[in-house]
């Protein structure tokens, strides 16, 4: 025990040399390799934008570095509308602007994290807990969904930092607005409104609903012809996202894909492992401590990964806050709970997926050696156990069971 809080002394006080280190060896990479500064997702979201102002949006198509899937644009048409000024700024620039202000969201993402799961503990010794953070954003910015999302220039960090602060927030109208405003630019943030539900902030939910309604609105209204085209013709195919067999889909679609050898699609094999996970879900979050707003959220986030018919490695940057839940939260020394999250450390930081992806053919072909398909359910067995461990600690000590008239506490970080 001496010994493990020796090195954690040590990595703090050199966290902040670790955080420059990280990132300087981030932008080295970009700036001076030949596929560093692709930013294919960006590429999509920014010169796509600009294809509003000829009203051919989702006929758009990046196929420079990517020329085997040309990549359209596939998110909501207010995300365009969002990303529409980036399209007059030197592309360079934004690209490197971009990476550098993911790692600062990625350590807000991980501050936060602290503070739900830990409040007054991090605000006795703020100056501790900053290195702590530093730490872990080192180490986050090298974990595969972090580096996938620099590599391409995803946001999938910022929408993250949106959820956190939305739930770290105690105003129902700012809570609402955050949700619905990132729901409005990429529809998986939306599972957040199941969080408000779970911590019974009806007011926080309703109003998310409402404000991503506007985003649509708004759509309709500023550009309606390409508005009508993504949610009355688009909305919901998943081919047009991107092959679901490959093995960068680590959703269950993906996985269970690939051990079938085929598209699974909404059919029953995959409706009944939804609700099998869906079940899980319910049972660990009753297990939870009710003022465990953290450990909440991270289930819901886990599900909606899930449940996501495309949920690409890039996606999974929740196993961050999963990791410092584990790493700092109730059940931290329990040796199951190191075990679990030395598996999401090694699968990410190692990069599972991005690995089995050298073994597959083609992204397009699902059918594949049976070793290569349930190596490639990595994240999805990573999230059953995390669902079974989080259910197994918890059982009998429910603050739930023992007094159902209590209340979740209020969320009070501002």
């Amino acid at each position: 025990m001496k010994q493990q809080s020796s090195v954690v002394s040590r990595l703090t006080r050199l966290a902040p040399l670790l955080l420059l280190v990280a990132v300087g060896a981030r932008m080295v990479w970009s700036l001076s390799t030949a596929n560093g500064m692709n930013l294919v997702d960006l590429h999509v979201y920014v010169d796509g934008s600009a294809s509003l102002l000829r009203g051919d949006l989702y006929s758009y198509t990046y196929s420079k570095e990517t020329p085997d899937f040309p990549l359209p644009f596939t998110y909501p048409p207010f995300a365009a509308l969002v990303f529409l000024p980036l399209h007059y700024l030197p592309f360079t620039l934004v690209g490197i602007v971009w990476q550098l202000l993911t790692v600062a969201a990625l350590y807000a993402v991980v501050k936060i994290s602290l503070e739900l799961l830990l409040g007054p503990v991090v605000k006795q010794d703020p100056t501790r807990w900053r290195s702590i953070a530093m730490v872990w954003t080192a180490f986050g910015t090298w974990t595969e969904p972090v580096r996938t999302t620099l590599d391409y220039g995803q946001v999938n960090v910022f929408l993250v930092l949106g959820a956190m602060v939305a739930v770290r927030s105690a105003r129902w109208w700012l809570s609402g607005f955050l949700v619905g405003f990132i729901a409005g630019i990429k529809l998986t943030p939306a599972i957040t409104g199941l969080y408000f539900l779970a911590r019974r902030r009806f007011a926080a939910a309703l109003a998310s609903a409402v404000v991503f309604a506007g985003t649509v609105g708004i759509s309709y209204l500023i550009i309606g012809s390409q508005a009508r085209e993504y949610f009355e013709h688009l909305l919901g195919d998943a081919s047009r996202i991107g092959p679901v067999g490959s093995v960068w889909n680590q959703s269950l679609r993906g996985a269970l894909s690939r051990i079938v050898g085929h598209d699974v699609e909404n059919g029953p094999l995959l409706i009944a492992a939804v609700l099998i996970f869906a079940a899980l879900a319910v049972l660990a979050w009753r297990t939870l401590d009710h003022d465990d707003r953290l450990g909440t959220l991270v289930i819901v986030q886990l599900l909606g990964l899930l449940i996501s018919p495309i949920s690409w490695s890039h996606h999974w940057v929740w196993v961050v806050p999963m990791a410092i839940w584990l790493l700092h939260g109730p059940h931290r020394d329990r040796l199951g709970t190191k075990i679990l999250a030395g598996y999401w450390l090694l699968t990410t930081l190692v990069g599972v997926p991005w690995i089995l992806s050298f073994f597959q053919d083609s992204i397009w072909l699902i059918s594949r050696p049976g070793l290569l398909a349930w190596l490639g359910t990595v994240y999805v067995v990573g999230v059953l156990g995390f669902y079974l461990w989080v259910i197994y600690v918890g059982r009998g000590v429910n603050p739930r069971r023992a007094d159902r008239s209590s209340q979740p506490a209020p969320d009070p970080l501002r």
